[in-house]
């Protein structure tokens, strides 16, 4: 069995290549950058806000099916890289799925760090995949900016994109985010 460290997000950055979730084992002065896509970064930073919209999206869906057939998610890993692509999993309890045999579902990445912070479920990362990618933090922090700030730009951007592609609904939720950020702001 492969070595296996909590880690937790630490960071969704938008980049010239494209929108990465910046993943970091607990103890560690490195990051892992997943790579993910807009979708899932927008419902990532929708659970990590504590958001709830009037519609379920994808990932709460899946967790409310789950729910209602007695299932939870005990943790996530992201456990391997083959092919240059990431690779992780659900570890699910519940009915005849204990700790010792619990049910392993494949996952991409992106859709276990969503389901994983709805959750709010430990997130393990294995050790290959950490050698593997794994980038100091200095190199992330060459360049600080605001965390609210960088939210607010990387929604605002995302509402641009949303209303160029017409996808109007898309528009809204991330407006209404937009809206409650800044309301929390406000003192």
């Amino acid at each position: 069995m492969r070595d296996m460290f909590i880690s937790e997000i630490w960071s969704i950055v938008k980049t010239v290549h494209g929108n990465a979730v910046l993943l970091k084992p607990r103890d560690m002065d490195v990051a892992v950058p997943i790579f993910i896509g807009t979708q899932e970064m927008q419902s990532i930073l929708i659970a990590r806000e504590g958001m709830t919209l009037p519609r379920p999206m994808t990932h709460d869906l899946f967790l409310n099916m789950l729910f209602h057939v007695n299932l939870s998610i005990r943790k996530v890993e992201v456990h391997q890289i083959k092919d240059d692509v990431f690779h992780a999993r659900l570890i699910i309890t519940g009915g005849e799925y204990t700790n010792e045999t619990p049910l392993i579902l494949d996952s991409r990445p992106s859709d276990a760090l969503a389901i994983a912070v709805r959750k709010k479920c430990p997130i393990f990362m294995s050790s290959s995949v950490i050698e593997q990618t794994g980038i100091p933090l200095d190199f992330f922090l060459s360049e600080p900016e605001e965390e609210s700030g960088d939210r607010h730009r990387l929604l605002r951007e995302q509402l641009e994109q949303a209303v160029a592609e017409e996808e109007y609904e898309q528009a809204a939720e991330i407006r209404d985010l937009i809206r409650k950020l800044e309301n929390e702001d406000d003192p």
